[in-house]
């Protein structure tokens, strides 16, 4: 770590003058000064590899494109910021290894991390360590509750996203739903919600089966599942473990439809699946990205034009895009001070806020930007509609 005085040459500084800074940084805490020069780390564990990599790849070319433009203008607040990426494959030990690592380097924050169980075994360690944990890709409520001061969340939460699901499965009469879901801490968050938005109607699964993470075992999922014959399958899983078992439950005889949160990665779906994606629904908790509609639609094109088009416009890097501006407006708010308390305090005064017409609130006991939900449809062509 380096103290710094713009008006004091490091050769020169004298011992009072030193006495006064390392009294100071105790003050603040060890944590608080992790500003590199005019440059911010911020530190990502996320997939890249493996059957969710596309999920990883996604987000972090949306919050890099974001970032490059900034940094091209001069920063933000005089900071360049950067991303440091570090592959965990979606597995939450390789995570854990990870986080140390970028914890150790002096990553200013941790950002972007993809997924539940990654997240949920990431954040003890950025607690520890006095490090805001920003936009996790994840809607998993226990990461917001109980409320912890360094986490901040762009998107909505996955009790959000089923809830919605179910009104709209129960609306159609559609009543018989079934849950396929992820073995884990991610696929059992998605389970939980779906039945509290059934018990509401007074309903429960009429059947749930599950799948490993990182795996496409389905067969005795799609067994026990056709078994009940539901209208429709909800499923909380990424988008290869999503795509073998439309396929199988298909060619096993399933007529209904399939829903899915917006963790599985829709246009990876989408292409996963080609034309027997016609039908799916998925529910999404940023806006559309293939609609100028949305003024933050204009600006995310827009910026991938400048960028020379080496980025994919869709859903996960548009969420990645987005989070990075709601840093860049928490760090704006912290007033040129690089310090983790400063941008804690920043982001806490972002209050309510338009992101291009995309609506964010955040306060001082509040860390959840976004409530947004909406369902889209792949149309079988390898597109979305909203």
């Amino acid at each position: 770590m380096t103290l710094r005085s713009p008006s004091v040459a490091p050769n020169s500084i004298t011992r009072r003058r030193f006495g006064a800074l390392v009294a100071g940084a105790a003050v603040l805490g060890a944590p608080a000064l992790r500003a590199q020069g005019n440059r911010l780390v911020l530190g990502q564990s996320a997939a890249f590899t493996g059957p969710a990599a596309q999920l990883g790849i996604q987000f972090h070319a949306g919050a890099k494109l974001c970032f490059d433009a900034l940094n091209a203008q001069g920063g933000v607040a005089g900071q360049r910021i950067e991303i440091r990426q570090l592959d965990d494959g979606y597995e939450p030990e390789r995570c854990v290894e990870n986080t140390r690592k970028l914890l150790a380097d002096d990553a200013f924050a941790l950002f972007g991390y993809i997924g539940t169980p990654t997240s949920l075994a990431a954040l003890p360690l950025a607690t520890r360590d006095g490090a805001p944990f920003i936009a996790p890709f994840t809607g998993a409520m226990g990461l917001r509750q109980p409320f912890n001061k360094l986490a901040f969340h762009l998107r909505a939460s996955y009790n959000d996203e089923t809830a919605l699901i179910v009104r709209q499965l129960t609306n159609l009469g559609l009543n018989k739903i079934a849950v396929f879901y992820q073995n884990d801490s991610y696929g059992k968050a998605g389970l939980d919600g779906v039945t509290l938005a059934l018990a509401a109607r007074n309903l429960k699964p009429v059947a749930t089966a599950t799948v490993e993470r990182n795996s496409v075992d389905v067969a005795q999922a799609v067994a026990n599942i056709n078994a009940a014959r539901p209208d429709a399958v909800v499923q909380i899983s990424a988008y290869k473990s999503c795509a073998a078992y439309i396929r199988a439950a298909r060619a096993a005889g399933y007529g209904g439809t399939f829903y899915n949160v917006s963790f599985v990665g829709t246009q990876a779906l989408a292409d996963e699946l080609g034309k027997e994606g016609a039908g799916v629904v998925v529910s999404q908790v940023v806006p559309t990205p293939y609609s100028a509609a949305r003024p933050i639609a204009r600006e995310f094109l827009d910026a991938i034009a400048k960028g020379g088009n080496q980025v994919q416009p869709n859903f996960s890097s548009m969420e990645g895009y987005l989070a990075a501006r709601l840093f860049a407006e928490g760090l704006r708010r912290a007033g040129g001070r690089a310090t983790r308390e400063a941008l804690i305090a920043g982001l806490e005064a972002i209050g309510d806020h338009s992101i291009g017409g995309f609506a964010v609130s955040l306060g001082a006991n509040d860390h959840v930007a976004s409530s947004f939900v909406e369902l889209s449809m792949l149309t079988g062509d390898g597109r979305v509609r909203t």
